[in-house]
């Protein structure tokens, strides 16, 4: 009861602190949620246009939903009323998590949860990323025991934001109760794929993906760090630009077209890879419990480490497979969870502390943020491993005298 008492009391404090953040240094943490979600929530309730249904937009339909809920709050500031969601969504996962504090990994997991929320800092809130990480972690802790209701809540995720479809995807792998988990995302499909065709938007519906595979590298992406060291370098041709359609930085250099033709099929060779093998561990016999974390991790992972794309938020991905991995398998799970924790106070760092030295190429900020990258990919690495090594059940083997 006391472990419980103090977790919780940890849980506001620092959800306190986060929200704290979004408003130091000009919104600097919070910029998009105070400018951009802001803007979009006020062009939906005015009925001027609406982003993923009359327009291609940049997120999934399902992204309206948060953006537009805390515009129609009106007494309650933009910025302070998306913080707010975050911290109830949050506290609603972290009471599946938590439980009745009698699990001693589950309480790891919560401790870690928490150390990460302050180690990522504001932009992990103010983004739509922290509305989906909850749902996430929720929806993976019910797998087993709720499968439809675990997977309901990965696909509302993943239509608010891509990056779930990859714990779907480890979950279709690695839970036997695959019926469950096809059913819950298939349903929650047809009813966001049926509201957006009654609405009229049928032509926007997919508008996000186009809009991803056609961006070119951001420079926060691991593949962009090459490019980064070549400018502050000063190789002829190597440069950081802004792209106003997108609102990102990034990068150009030698052979860069032939780089953004190839990291497309990259992405989705890697993940096709890593599904494979999860799916031959799961054909041998592998059980959920080791399988589902480590298939999980890689996946998202991949996501991150093989992507074009690579904004400060995406850190966040990496909390849900984590504390899921404490919660089954603590011990195993301590190391990568302490790298994930420095992996998240770096990017901090990165953005918005030293993200101004980094858009003049002060090469000591360029530098840690290839250090972050890198990181990243010993993290990948690890899960990798962890994989290809979950064990499998041993065919029974009969004797001569049989």
């Amino acid at each position: 009861m006391l472990r419980r008492t103090w977790v919780w009391i940890a849980f506001v404090l620092v959800h306190a602190v986060v929200i704290w953040l979004g408003f130091v240094d000009d919104h600097a943490a919070s910029w998009d949620v105070d400018q951009l979600y802001r803007w979009w929530a006020g062009l939906t309730l005015s009925g001027d246009m609406l982003p993923g249904i009359t327009a291609d937009w940049i997120y999934p339909p399902l992204a309206q939903v948060p953006i537009v809920l805390v515009g129609a709050f009106r007494a309650v500031d933009y910025t302070l009323g998306w913080g707010l969601l975050v911290t109830a969504l949050d506290a609603a996962a972290f009471a599946v998590l938590v439980g009745r504090g009698r699990s001693r990994g589950r309480m790891i997991a919560a401790w870690f949860w928490l150390a990460a929320i302050l180690a990522l800092g504001g932009v992990g809130m103010f983004r739509l990323d922290g509305v989906t990480v909850p749902l996430a972690v929720a929806g993976s802790l019910w797998l087993v025991g709720r499968p439809w209701l675990g997977s309901v809540l990965l696909a509302v995720a993943t239509w608010i934001k891509v990056w779930p479809a990859a714990l779907l995807a480890a979950a279709v792998i690695a839970v036997r109760r695959r019926l469950a988990i096809v059913g819950g995302a298939a349903a929650v499909t047809a009813v966001v794929v049926l509201a957006v065709l009654l609405a009229g938007g049928g032509a926007h519906l997919l508008g996000f993906v186009g809009d991803q595979t056609s961006r070119g590298l951001q420079i926060e992406a691991p593949v962009s760090s090459a490019y980064m060291l070549l400018a502050i370098a000063g190789v002829p041709g190597a440069r950081m630009f802004y792209d106003p359609d997108l609102i990102t930085f990034q990068v150009t250099g030698p052979s860069i077209d032939t780089v953004i033709m190839l990291m497309t099929p990259v992405l989705m060779v890697g993940m096709v890879a890593i599904a494979a093998v999860g799916a031959l561990k799961a054909w041998r016999g592998a059980s959920f419990v080791t399988l589902f974390p480590p298939l999980s991790a890689a996946l998202v992972l991949g996501f991150i480490v093989l992507n074009k794309v690579g904004s400060p938020q995406y850190m966040t991905w990496l909390i849900a497979p984590v504390v899921v991995g404490l919660a089954i398998d603590r011990r195993r799970w301590l190391r990568p969870a302490a790298l994930t924790l420095v992996i998240l106070a770096v990017t901090q760092l990165i953005f918005p502390i030293f993200y101004d030295w980094i858009l003049v190429l002060t090469p000591a900020a360029v530098w840690l943020l290839v250090v972050r990258n890198v990181l990243l990919v010993a993290l990948f690495v690890w899960v990798v491993v962890r994989l290809a090594r979950v064990p499998v059940r041993q065919p029974t083997r009969l004797s001569v005298s049989e």
